[in-house]
């Protein structure tokens, strides 16, 4: 009886928090879409991606493929500051690790985690720590499922003193945990670049047993909505939640998908770096007669 009811406060405490947003970095946001993009890049590329990397001022430290989930990732250095980003869903095997929905225990952080995402960020995190450097700063991305593992492996490098945790943005990133595992992460320095047509972000959906239990999955972090024509809206909390609400009823088309594509977001984070405005984001949803717009 008591877990619905605090799990009930702390989305009313978390809705309550969504007032001011600070002016977005654009370039900064940029510089890691760049990095999250770099993923892609395969052997069979005319340039390679050390070669990408060094045009934007990168150096690549490592690039490893995981064994059994096929998940690539890589590390690059740029000024004092070192940049794990990792690859979003490319083969059978990423698939299968998106539809491991199970919310179970993570003992190290003492939260529940999407299963498929955070095994892993645990494979990467245990291989890419020898080619770490402690006096460094480190930044974490990905797109789709590589923005999933970037932020739960955030999580682990917040929680261990030996690294500097500087900041994660992720691309098109589904949920990774529940209400009171996003409350207990809250202070994580991430921002979740989505479009509003993008329903990877709105993904894992709403279960009946969950809103039974109110046990949730549950975004953290700033989101930053591309909304085109130059302009960005921002939410979190609540509101951001509320937006799965308008797909509730659809299925995915093709302007989902391309909604979803990497190049999209390139090109309209290339658009607000020449100008950008910020917008109030109208969902148009009212419930129990309250309005969140």
């Amino acid at each position: 009886m008591l877990k619905p009811f605090f799990t009930l406060l702390i989305l009313i405490t978390m809705g309550m928090s969504q007032w001011a947003f600070a002016e977005q970095d654009f370039v900064r946001i940029k510089a890691q879409a760049r990095l999250a993009d770099a993923t892609y890049i395969d052997s069979t590329a005319s340039l390679s991606l050390a070669d990408y990397l060094r045009q934007g001022g990168d150096a690549l430290v490592h690039q490893a493929v995981m064994p059994n989930s096929q998940v690539s990732y890589f590390v690059s250095e740029k000024d004092g500051i070192q940049t794990i980003a990792i690859r979003g869903t490319s083969n059978i095997e990423n698939v299968i690790l998106d539809l491991d929905l199970a919310l179970q225990l993570d003992p190290q952080l003492n939260i529940v985690l999407h299963q498929g995402f955070a095994k892993a960020a645990r494979a990467v995190l245990e291989d890419v720590k020898p080619y770490l450097n402690s006096e460094y700063k480190i930044r974490t991305t990905g797109h789709s499922l590589g923005g999933a593992i970037a932020v739960i492996l955030a999580m682990y490098l917040e929680q261990d003193s030996a690294y500097q945790l500087a900041q994660v943005i992720s691309f098109g990133q589904p949920k990774v945990t529940n209400v009171s595992g996003a409350a207990m992460f809250d202070d994580l320095p991430l921002i979740r670049v989505v479009t509003p047509l993008d329903i990877v972000p709105l993904v894992p959906p709403l279960s009946p047993m969950q809103i039974q239990e109110m046990d949730i999955y549950w975004h953290m972090g700033e989101e930053v909505i591309l909304m085109g024509n130059q302009e960005y809206a921002q939410t979190n909390g609540l509101k951001s939640m509320l937006r799965a609400t308008k797909f509730t009823s659809a299925l995915p088309n093709e302007e989902n998908l391309l909604a979803h594509q990497m190049s999209t977001y390139n090109h309209l984070i290339d658009k607000l770096l020449l100008s950008a405005k910020e917008v109030p984001y109208k969902m148009q949803i009212n419930l129990f007669g309250f309005s969140f717009d």
